[in-house]
């Protein structure tokens, strides 16, 4: 009769050998990496009890200018009086609400987009929504104050300049690919000549042209804007980089794609639209996103030509009689913001991209 024996059961492995286990593995598996371990270590140590002792535990928080002390820590009253400098430009303290409402329906916007199910109401939201932007922001109708464009600025000009041109320039950059494609010789060369100009010269060449040299196109006593000038710069700047990231996902769809759609009976832009497009932006976001962030990060140059962004606002500020020295202050809050937007639009990219993956 055959006989069966149990087996002892391992008992698990603790937390403490798991912590143990990793630490070897990663952090010290040799001593080589032993040595850029504990020399990692030792920066830190050098960096962040002093960082933190300047950020919060000796910072400053409350009073006046006359009470803050000459140094030490970090003089965040400068943040608190400035703050709607920063957030608003010259823009009239009381009409903060509107920027603030635009701000509200921006969220409002992208809930109900999450939401709703008909895509026909989808599509007349989003072309309504700029247009009530720009009646909020700007005035002039349904009995609302004027603000002229000149007062704009801060971190509000910023979001502006950004969303125009990274909305403005998609579209363009997706046409522009397309006819880069294209095999009509004449509007290949136009936009291949187009693309390779724009990317050709840096985009603060692009500002200085669009507010200095524009204008002499047009007869004298014809204003146009400043800011709509810049935002025109911004977007062609953009969309021609938009076309070669568009345009790398066109070459990276197989062949056989393009012959499906011929083969349905679709017609050009039929296949571009339903069975081209979805999968060519689908394999470009972290390209696009990319571009985007850049774009986001490059409206600070719009100082140049006399626009007042949230990093032109803070040097503005810092010339002040009343506040001077306190740059530092004025420039990690600005670094802080830009992180916090840059790093938000790259986690959502992160978000888009797990949503349409089809490998698994």
């Amino acid at each position: 009769m055959a006989t069966y024996t149990m087996k002892e059961a391992k008992p698990a492995p603790s937390a403490n050998k798991g912590v143990v286990f990793w630490l070897r593995e990663n952090l010290f598996s040799d001593v080589k990496n032993s040595l850029l371990t504990l020399f990692g270590l030792y920066i830190l140590y050098a960096l962040i009890p002093p960082l933190l002792n300047w950020a919060i535990f000796d910072a400053t928080w409350s009073g006046t200018k006359a009470e803050l002390p000459s140094d030490g820590g970090a003089r965040w009253i400068f943040i608190v009086e400035k703050f709607d400098q920063f957030i608003y430009g010259f823009y009239p303290e009381s009409l903060h609400w509107r920027p603030n409402l635009v701000a509200f329906l921006s969220v409002a916007l992208l809930v109900s987009l999450k939401l709703l199910k008909n895509n026909k109401v989808k599509i007349g939201l989003i072309i309504a929504f700029p247009f009530v932007c720009f009646v909020l922001i700007s005035g002039g109708w349904f009995g609302l104050e004027v603000v002229e464009t000149e007062k704009w600025g801060g971190l509000m000009l910023t979001i502006l300049v950004a969303a125009v041109g990274i909305i403005a320039s998609f579209p363009i950059g997706i046409v522009l690919a397309l006819g880069r494609q294209s095999d009509m010789p004449v509007l290949r060369n136009l936009c291949i000549g187009f693309i390779e100009f724009v990317r050709g010269v840096p985009l603060i060449t692009i500002l200085f042209m669009a507010s200095v040299m524009l204008p002499l196109f047009f007869q004298d006593g014809i204003e146009f804007n400043k800011l709509l000038r810049a935002l025109i710069g911004i977007t062609l700047f953009q969309a021609a980089y938009i076309a070669e990231v568009v345009r790398g996902g066109l070459q990276a769809i197989p062949k056989g794609q393009y012959e499906a759609s011929e083969a349905l009976g679709l017609s050009y832009w039929q296949g571009m639209i339903l069975i081209i497009l979805p999968q060519v932006l689908k394999i470009s976001i972290p390209n696009l996103v990319g571009s985007f962030i850049s774009l986001f990060k490059d409206t600070t140059l719009v100082l140049i030509i006399g626009l007042f962004d949230i990093l032109a606002m803070v040097t503005l500020t810092n010339s002040d009689t009343n506040w001077l020295g306190f740059e530092t202050e004025g420039y990690v809050f600005v670094t802080l913001i830009y992180w916090v937007c840059c790093f938000s639009m790259s986690q959502y990219s992160k978000a888009i991209e797990r949503k349409f993956n089809t490998e698994h």
